[in-house]
């Protein structure tokens, strides 16, 4: 393979890399969180949370190639199977039996935090590394669900 040569260091690279790596993990994990309720929400609200679920999830699914084709730009692979990326989550997965709408809106709301904050880790990495790509890419993530954990937030009052 052709060395990757775009004016960052190896390493620099690699522990951006590293870090997308952890973001998409919590991208998945939520995206799949996120679709697993949209599927069993129930109560009153069900075509409200239906309806937002699905672009929630929509939203994340396109996030998902972006992020992981950065990381192959990087020149390092992104995780290929859901083991791989369940070992780089923080995020819960979706409780076995599903829960009432309430408690569905608050895990997703610890779920966007917990992205957010760990997201806020990998800017900076990249920030130290030089790489405005990425740091332009997770700075957007941030936006992203900052703006759907206030929605969510702003539902549980």
């Amino acid at each position: 393979m052709t060395p990757v040569d775009i004016g960052l260091e190896e390493n620099a690279r690699k522990s951006v890399a590293e870090a997308l790596n952890a973001s998409l993990a919590d991208t998945y994990a939520l995206y799949m969180k996120t679709h697993a309720y949209h599927w069993n929400v129930t109560g009153p609200q069900f075509h409200t949370l239906h309806v937002m679920f699905e672009e929630q999830y929509r939203e994340m699914w396109a996030a998902l190639d972006e992020i992981a084709e950065r990381v192959r730009a990087l020149g390092v692979f992104a995780p290929s199977s859901g083991k791989s990326l369940a070992d780089l989550t923080a995020i819960e997965s979706a409780d076995p039996t599903p829960p009432s709408a309430e408690r569905m809106i608050a895990s997703l709301l610890e779920g966007h935090e917990t992205l957010i904050k760990r997201a806020r880790n990998s800017l900076a990495i990249a920030e130290e590394a030089g790489d405005a790509a990425s740091a332009d890419l997770l700075t957007v993530r941030i936006q992203t669900h900052e703006k759907t954990a206030w929605m969510l937030r702003a539902m549980t009052q």
